[in-house]
Parts: structure tokens; C-alpha cells; sequence
């Protein structure tokens, strides 16, 4: 029988335990049942936690290897660093409910389906989707390199030798097309089918998420003179961290809503090239491979967008992970690039959201007021910001918004989530809004490098953004006080 004590659920599990309590009267039905249950982090760590009870005399790295022998993680080039299941250290077999054996298996194991199902991925707490299995082999090979057991491969396990495949399957603008398909969940409360958005690429988004998991944590593991006791502990720590009133301000460093500055911090351009090509080596040597052409410029290149795309660039929760109801009619494109970015605040909600859950449901409200009650199509804003450490897709890079008429179809329409006429947001959001999206949006062609800045208030009567935020982008370098377009256009000029 399903115990709640197994899983440390989204709020409570009490009503989906007795459900599935009465339901399962033989091993088959545990089996079928175990692939209904929600692909969140919370399930996963819970299932760590339920083996480290189990097995109370095992170390994290034993607990790992585990993990890896229930999945089957035991190829070639994943051997070459960590050597075969079958030869690990601890002879003691992890002991653990046959459910739970089943559900580790179903959700590590990583592969995308001829329907553009993504398997072996579960939904975080921060709203971001994380595979497993490359999560996994960084932290195994960070607890064996600290032991000094053999060389970790760390990066080639995580992400490296994946990355160096996409780059060299995906070539010119199919590379920066395809490299890191997200998708969409079928449910936010209870995540169990994940659907690619487009034709899947062989280095999908939830895969770069949990590489640079891996990395870190793996980094971590093998940096440190103490390892932590209990494997549940670490996931816990750096999955479910509850931001206070201040958002990231206070933040504890390693934590996965910062995963692409830690990441960024770790590796420079030139030195993930040469691992990718490390990793390539490898991987065709173990095959008996002959690479048919220097691979070294396509990884140049292939670095240089993931680079840009994944650490430059901020992470942006889509509309279909925040839960956003469908365009009504037809969006007009904009004309890009654009040449103005216009600050907003939401004033409703008056508060700002500093967490996922929080934020995704202001992002829903906000469109529902929009739709229903304005009138619109969908959400006004381009983007917006949440004291949570993302930015949340509202009409996007491409489609026209609502947020300030007469100027709709010249610039970008950002607002952050919070009433700020007498306070500011969190520093860590207005870096996002100030510095990080806009370079974004120049590097990507979608906003001229000498773009100007104007709040609100500037081009329409009303006291948007807040008398705080607006004095406080007044000192932004871009920031233009005119909002004459000739009079801009000069200053502009003049300053960038």
C-alpha cells in the first residue's frame, strides 16, 4: 500500500494517497498506478528521502549509484568516468518499496516520444523544468571526484558531450532554432505529461537545466571538505528555497533559480569549447568513430549561442509554464527591432510575488483582468518581472501588446509585479528589467543598441510606474527624460 510518508507532495497528499489506496489490490496496478503520479521535484526528493530512511547506514554516493542502477544509466561513455553498476563499491542493494522502485525508473530515464513527449523531466519548484538523469551523473561525479576514485568527467557527463552532439546535428540558424526546446506541461498542480513546443532537438531545455544542475552541484560536491549527510538535503536546499518579502536580495548563493549566473561563473567560452571537444573525443573513441570534418568550428560557433542564449540571456518562464489562457483573434507582429523599451508597474497586484506558484497565478490573474474586463486580446505587457528571479513571456518578443497606447507597435511594454510608488523592487529584479533583458533583446536583433528607456508616465497620463521605480529608472543609462522622439533619437546618439 501507497504510503503518504513517501513523498513530500505540492501541499498535502492525503486525498490522492486514499485514492490510490483503495485502487491497488495486486503489483501490476502498483506499477500502472506509479506512472499517474505528478512529475514534480517535491516526488523525486520525497523518494530519496523514503531510500535514505530505508537504508539509514548508506552515503550519498551510495544512494546515488542507486539511483543510476534503478534508471539503467549504464552506457559506454557514462562507464568510462563512473564505471559499470555492476562493479560500484557498496555491495548492499538499495532497499525500497517495488512502487517506488518503478516510479525512480519511469522518471529518470531520459527520452522524448514519437508524440514530442519528454520522459524522465519533472517540474521544479521555481517553475523550470530539470531532467534527471544528467542531474544525477553530475552529482555522482562530483562525490567520486572529491573520493579521488577516478576522474569525474563532470562536465562531459552533464552537459558536454550532449551539447557537442546538438551543436554538430544542428547547424547556422537550425542551431539557434533548436537548441533548448521547451515545452508545456499538461497540468501546473499536478504535472504529468510534458509536450515539447516544437519538433524536438536533440538538446532540449529541461537537458540544459539539469546539465547545469549537475554541474553545479557536482562542482559543489567535489569543492567541499564535508559532504552533506543526507542526498535529500542538498535537492531540498537548492529545489524548494522559499524567497522572504525581499525576493533574491537575501537569497542563499546555490539555489536553482540562479542556476545560469552560478553556471556562468564556473566556465568561460573558450574553456567549455575545448571541454565539448574533449567530451566529442571521447565519445568517438568509445564508438570507434572517425569525425568526417574538424569539428572545432562548428563547437566555436555552437558555444557562442549557447552562451548567449542560456547565461547572457535571462531565463523567461513561456506562457503555456506560467499557465496562460489562448490569444483571442489574431496578433499583429511587430516590426523588429524596436526601438523603445516602456516601464510599468502592475500596481495590481500590490504585492510583489516571490515565488513561482505566486507569480504564475498574478501572470493569470492579470490576463483574465485583461481579457474579460478590458476587452483585450490577451495581457497587455511584453514582459514581466517577478521578485522570484524570472522574467514571465506576456505577448513576447513578436506580438504587439496593450500596455502604452499610441506607442504599442515601437517598443517593449515591461512591468514588474508590486505597487511601487513608494518602494522599490528587489536589486535582483531591477538588474533583470535594467540590464538583462534589454542586452538580450539587443544580441538577439529585437531591440537597437541605442534604445531608449521611458516610464509609463511619460506617453500617457497616468502615475505608472509608481513615483518610486520612475525616479529610480531616471538614472538608468538609457533612460531618456523627453519623451520627443527626434530630441531621444539626438541623445541617443550622443550617448551610446
Amino acid at each position: 500500500t501507497w504510503n503518504c510518508v513517501l513523498f513530500v507532495c505540492l501541499r498535502t497528499c492525503t486525498v490522492l494517497d486514499k485514492r490510490i489506496e483503495a485502487s491497488v489490490s495486486t503489483r501490476d496496478d502498483v506499477f500502472r498506478l506509479t506512472a499517474a503520479f505528478p512529475r514534480h521535484m517535491s516526488y523525486f526528493i520525497g523518494a530519496v528521502e523514503h531510500i535514505e530512511a530505508r537504508n539509514p547506514n548508506l552515503k550519498p554516493l551510495d544512494v546515488v549509484k542507486g539511483l543510476r542502477e534503478i534508471s539503467g544509466l549504464d552506457d559506454m561513455f557514462t562507464q568510462h568516468y563512473l564505471g559499470r553498476i555492476s562493479d560500484r563499491r557498496s555491495g548492499a542493494a538499495l532497499l525500497l518499496d517495488s512502487e517506488v522502485s518503478q516510479f525512480l525508473g519511469d522518471v529518470i530515464q531520459h527520452r522524448v516520444t514519437d508524440r514530442g513527449e519528454e520522459e524522465g523531466v519533472v517540474l521544479a519548484h521555481d517553475g523550470t523544468t530539470v531532467a534527471l538523469a544528467p542531474l544525477l551523473l553530475g552529482l555522482e561525479a562530483g562525490l567520486l571526484g572529491k573520493s579521488g576514485a577516478r576522474s569525474s568527467g563532470l562536465h562531459a557527463l552533464t552537459l558536454t558531450q550532449m551539447l557537442g552532439r546538438a551543436f554538430l546535428g544542428l547547424r547556422g540558424p537550425a542551431l539557434t532554432r533548436g537548441l533548448g526546446t521547451k515545452g508545456c506541461w499538461n497540468n501546473l498542480v499536478s504535472p504529468k505529461v510534458f509536450t515539447l513546443s516544437r519538433t524536438p532537438s536533440f538538446m532540449t531545455d529541461a537537458l540544459i537545466n539539469g546539465g547545469m544542475d549537475g554541474t553545479i552541484l557536482g562542482n559543489e560536491l567535489s569543492g567541499t571538505t564535508e559532504h552533506p549527510l543526507k542526498l535529500s538535503s542538498l535537492l531540498t536546499g537548492y529545489y524548494r528555497y522559499h524567497a522572504g518579502p525581499e525576493g533574491l536580495n537575501t537569497a542563499a548563493p546555490l539555489i536553482s533559480v540562479l542556476r545560469r549566473d552560478n553556471f556562468k561563473a564556473l566556465v568561460s567560452p573558450s574553456v567549455l569549447q575545448e571541454q565539448v571537444l574533449d567530451s566529442l573525443r571521447v565519445y568517438w573513441t568509445l564508438r570507434g568513430d572517425v569525425p568526417v570534418e574538424d569539428p572545432a568550428p562548428v563547437v566555436k560557433q555552437g558555444v557562442e549561442i549557447f552562451m548567449q542564449t542560456h547565461t547572457a540571456c535571462p531565463t523567461i518562464i513561456s506562457r503555456c509554464e506560467w499557465g496562460a489562457a489562448p490569444y483571442r483573434g489574431t496578433p499583429t507582429q511587430l516590426t523588429l527591432p524596436l526601438s523603445y523599451m516602456y516601464i510599468h508597474h502592475t500596481y495590481e497586484p500590490g504585492e510583489p510575488c516571490v515565488s513561482f506558484e505566486q507569480c504564475a497565478a498574478a501572470m493569470r490573474s492579470m490576463q483574465r483582468y485583461h481579457q474579460e474586463s478590458n476587452g483585450w486580446d490577451d495581457i497587455g505587457y511584453s514582459f514581466v518581472a517577478g521578485s522570484d528571479g524570472y522574467i514571465y513571456e506576456g505577448r513576447g518578443w513578436y506580438w504587439q501588446g496593450a500596455h502604452t497606447g499610441g506607442y504599442n507597435s515601437k517598443g517593449y511594454g515591461v512591468a514588474i509585479i508590486g505597487d511601487f510608488t513608494v518602494r522599490l523592487p528587489s536589486q535582483h529584479t531591477l538588474n533583470l528589467v535594467k540590464d538583462e533583458l534589454p542586452a538580450c533583446a539587443v544580441s538577439g536583433g529585437r531591440l537597437v543598441p541605442t534604445y531608449i528607456v521611458h516610464g509609463h508616465r511619460q506617453m500617457v497620463a497616468t502615475e505608472c510606474p509608481g513615483n518610486a521605480l520612475y525616479e529610480e529608472i531616471g538614472t538608468w543609462p538609457h533612460f531618456c527624460v523627453s519623451a520627443n522622439d527626434s530630441i531621444c533619437a539626438i541623445y541617443a546618439t550622443l550617448h551610446f
